[in-house]
């Protein structure tokens, strides 16, 4: 397995992605799948993927935010044939060393839980919501888990961010050299 950058000109691995994408989250990206992998290649964003015997098999994406210093892991995705192979922490791993060489200093993202996954879900995350997100279980293999083991922490809900009880888990890793 290698990693390298997409760029437009890749089209057998932007399709491949979109491929990807839209059978990890068909509910999102049913119909829209390509045009989330072209939009992902605009200018200043970054997009990176794993290649092995010529296929992609993964690939995540960063979108910068707050001028240069914190930026929006968006997407991260692996062929479910390749999941928990370390292909994910591999993708991670190199994506903080390019954003850090772009000066980033925190690498953010919002894990949705649609689908009452965690301890998380149907309950009122308005009252004792740090507590509920220090006592957080993994229901159903919702990805926080993997975030985590890279080292990002919680640091946040969106409570019904996604429809009464189904919030959005906020993550977040400091990556400055400091």
């Amino acid at each position: 397995m290698y990693i390298i950058e997409l760029t437009i000109e890749n089209s057998k691995y932007i399709n491949e992605a979109a491929e990807i994408l839209r059978q990890a989250f068909p509910h999102s990206y049913k119909n829209s799948a390509k045009e989330e992998v072209l939009e992902c290649l605009e200018a200043k964003k970054v997009l990176i993927a794993a290649i092995e015997d010529d296929i992609l098999i993964g690939f995540v994406g960063a979108v910068p935010q707050y001028g240069n210093t914190a930026w929006e892991l968006h997407p991260l995705v692996v062929s479910e044939s390749y999941r928990s192979k370390g292909v994910g922490t591999k993708l991670c791993m190199e994506l903080e060393q390019i954003l850090r060489n772009k000066g980033c200093l925190t690498i953010y993202l919002g894990s949705d839980d649609e689908t009452y996954s965690t301890t998380l879900s149907q309950t009122n995350l308005f009252e004792d919501t740090f507590r509920k997100i220090e006592n957080i279980k993994n229901l159903k293999k919702h990805p926080f888990e993997f975030y985590q083991k890279v080292g990002y922490k919680i640091v946040g809900v969106i409570p019904d961010a996604n429809g009464m009880g189904k919030p959005d888990i906020l993550l977040a890793k400091g990556i400055s050299d400091k």
